[in-house]
């Protein structure tokens, strides 16, 4: 009988590792079980190119179905994993088929936090997380005049501004006193409120949704504050939550996510997770971290490939991103959590083009380049191989980039 390797959850991850697994030379069987009836595919499009209907389902797979036929991986869509026995190394499957492995690989991802507000399951309310969620949106905004997105975040602010590209009336409300607070400073929330505001979208902030209802023939939000807002959709973006309940019901260790090592092995040595569900050590800044990030994805469906076929290497990988926003692309190296400066290069405030470096303690940390790739690569760079910037150069225009790393 032939070794075989279960891989639970359709997503990016999944679908490196299966790849990676191949291309490393493993022979045995490979099946990826995911709950979606649709092959992996990329996610950050749903909120941008997808919603605004630039791209296809078919555009948006991270591989064609012939590739994966060709790699001999076997594609169990449209079905959910219930339970997971470690002691007889087998799944059960919701559709009452057990399956036996030899390694398991957990790349269940997050799924949406709810609002749990009265209201929130009403028709015309959405989340945004996969395929049918975003086909439900763009079939409401084909003859929808105006929509009110609660969350301020980047999946709230690219969703109003693929909104706001269709010809809706966007209004966004934050709970926070700023938006994208979570994730950067607040000169950054007051340059994507600018452009925004440019574009046609209405920003509330400190504003907290209390009750969803039906008013004529839209909705009305209940808020906080002494003003209510109506409009034809709403839509939900306040977050995710990882998706570890399958691993934890099985005695898996769980901390902020499934808790794995430098080569994403659990706490099981024969179960491995990658991806937004995993809670992990990023050795450039010396902490666990969970991550929703596909470049974090990818590498970590790498490094289960390498180990599983006996050729270990280890995580170490540079976290990054990036948002698509009207005419804006911003690309993220680095993580600026517990940042207590920030320096800007180029124009904020008028423009839309800059750079923002962060730094911690005088240590370079983190950089947000607004259409501004040089400055992302260089700052991807300079992080990778632990390198410090000088402040006073790197905020001079002037200055060329390689000359702003301190002695």
């Amino acid at each position: 009988m032939s070794e075989s390797i279960i891989i639970i959850g359709a997503s990016h991850a999944a679908a490196q590792t299966s790849v990676s697994l191949r291309q490393g030379g493993y022979d045995g069987d490979i099946m990826v079980i995911g709950d979606e009836a649709v092959l992996p595919y990329h996610r950050p499009p749903l909120s941008k190119d997808f919603l605004s209907g630039q791209k296809s389902i078919d555009d948006i797979l991270i591989r064609p179905a012939v590739s994966y036929e060709a790699a001999r991986i076997e594609m169990k869509l449209g079905v959910r994993v219930g339970a997971i026995n470690r002691n007889d190394k087998t799944v059960l499957t919701d559709d009452g088929e057990t399956l036996t492995y030899n390694k398991l690989v957990l790349t269940t991802g997050a799924r949406v936090r709810r609002l749990s507000v009265l209201g929130e399951d009403l028709d015309n309310v959405f989340y945004l997380r996969d395929t049918q969620d975003v086909l439900a949106i763009k079939q409401k905004a084909k003859a929808a005049t105006s929509a009110l997105i609660i969350g301020g975040g980047y999946i709230g602010l690219e969703t109003a501004a693929s909104l706001r590209k269709q010809g809706l009336a966007v209004t966004v409300i934050e709970a926070m006193p700023r938006i994208l607070q979570r994730v950067t400073a607040p000169i950054m929330s007051d340059f994507y409120r600018r452009v925004h505001s440019e574009e046609g979208v209405t920003i509330f902030e400190n504003v907290i949704a209390s009750e969803i209802k039906v008013a004529d023939e839209g909705l009305e939000v209940m808020t906080s504050s002494a003003q209510n807002f109506k409009a034809d959709m709403v839509i939900i973006g306040i977050g995710v939550v990882p998706n570890v309940e399958l691993a934890q019901a099985a005695g898996v260790k769980i901390g902020n996510g499934i808790e794995v090592n430098e080569f994403c092995q659990t706490s099981d040595p024969d179960i491995y997770a990658a991806g937004d569900v995993t809670w992990h050590y990023n050795p450039i800044y010396q902490r666990h971290v969970r991550l929703e990030s596909v470049p974090n994805a990818t590498e970590q469906g790498k490094v289960i490939a390498t180990h599983i076929n006996g050729a270990p290497k280890p995580y170490n990988s540079l976290p990054w991103f990036w948002s698509d926003q009207f005419d804006l692309k911003l690309q993220i190296a680095g993580l600026s959590t517990g940042f207590d400066d920030v320096v800007i290069r180029g124009d904020i405030n008028s423009g839309r083009s800059f750079a923002a470096y962060y730094f911690k303690h005088n240590q370079f940390i983190a950089v947000d380049a607004v259409n501004a790739p040089r400055d992302f690569m260089f700052g991807k760079m300079t992080l990778t191989k632990r390198l410090n910037l000088d402040k006073a150069r790197i905020s001079n225009d002037a200055i060329d980039l390689k000359s702003c790393i301190a002695d």
